[in-house]
């Protein structure tokens, strides 16, 4: 199926300076806001009580929140949840209170306060050992796939390749944090599920160019490298806006309808769509044509065996 039936190469690598300065003050940027806004951790990494209530009328989180400092729980966020009578608190650790208990008292403090009768949809308790422990392990899991995709591309394309790769997948992974930090959205375990997806869906697409740019350096002879690289990356366009576009309106449907549990994981996977897409066409081969990957490289060295010219010479 194409969508586009292009008769020229498009000349993709005539802007690869300009890609390769926007790249890295987006990364800069990303890094930047890593290092002064942080991560806003959920309570999957932190710890801590989850409280989700539903009221009869629309909630004014200014004085819900200002019921939760007169009443000792200054530490709570206090925000919409779905619509405007949704609400959900969170609140750090209390070591000397109960899920259950904590859960009763905000919920009296809530009725008393708004005069409202309020529903408790759901109370969720992480502890802080469980939190350290999530936070480790979803580290060491995207340290673990960026590793073994280098040893993997290494081994099925060429190393050059495999740099490039790597290369694409952290500026996608890092420029998804980065979104994140700087609008202060909720990271949780479902949002650290999505950049493991991205991560996946990147890789795909990187290796469907990668695996074309071989092909082509095997077939053509005398053309550049950057020739190579353009009319790879224009034979598989088409295909590649085929997969963002069916990819984005599921995941679009999934932000706008899904609702507010899975809006981080869709958020982060609109996002990581769009700057995996741009990655595999400019990061990756960028990287691959600055490493200075050619045709040598990748055909298989002919192997000569031991007496073959005597065998040509018998009759």
């Amino acid at each position: 199926m194409q969508i586009l039936q292009l008769k020229e190469t498009v000349s993709f690598m005539k802007y690869r300076k300009f890609a390769m300065v926007f790249s890295a003050l987006l990364m800069m940027a990303a890094a930047y806001s890593l290092a002064v806004n942080k991560l806003n951790f959920g309570l999957d990494f932190t710890g801590g009580t989850l409280i989700e209530i539903g009221f009869e009328e629309a909630a004014d989180l200014q004085k819900l929140r200002q019921l939760m400092e007169d009443n000792n729980h200054e530490d709570a966020k206090v925000q919409f949840y779905g619509s405007s009578r949704d609400v959900v608190i969170r609140l750090g650790l209390r070591d000397d209170v109960k899920a259950e208990m904590l859960g009763n008292e905000i919920l009296a403090i809530l009725e008393e306060g708004t005069h409202q009768k309020v529903d408790m949809r759901r109370i969720e308790f992480v502890g802080a050992s469980v939190g350290d422990e999530l936070a480790e392990q979803g580290g060491l899991a995207m340290l673990t796939a960026l590793i073994c995709i280098l040893v993997y591309v290494a081994f099925r394309f060429e190393w050059r390749f495999a740099v490039g790769s790597v290369v694409a997948l952290f500026h996608d992974v890092l420029l998804t944090l980065g979104l994140f930090s700087f609008l202060k959205l909720e990271f949780d375990l479902t949002v650290l599920a999505a950049i493991l997806a991205v991560i996946g869906y990147s890789l795909n697409d990187t290796i469907v160019v990668s695996d074309r740019i071989r092909e082509n350096f095997r077939k053509i002879r005398d053309t550049s490298a950057e020739e190579i690289i353009n009319m790879s990356l224009t034979q598989t366009l088409s295909r590649t806006i085929i997969t963002s576009i069916t990819t984005l309106l599921v995941l679009a449907a999934l932000f706008w309808k899904g609702g507010a549990l899975i809006h981080g994981f869709a958020t982060a996977l609109l996002f990581g769509v769009f700057v995996g897409t741009y990655s595999s066409i400019y990061v990756a081969s960028l990287v691959a044509l600055g490493l200075g990957i050619s045709r040598e490289d990748l055909i298989p060295e002919v192997i000569e065996k031991e007496g073959e010219d005597q065998e040509e010479m018998m009759p």
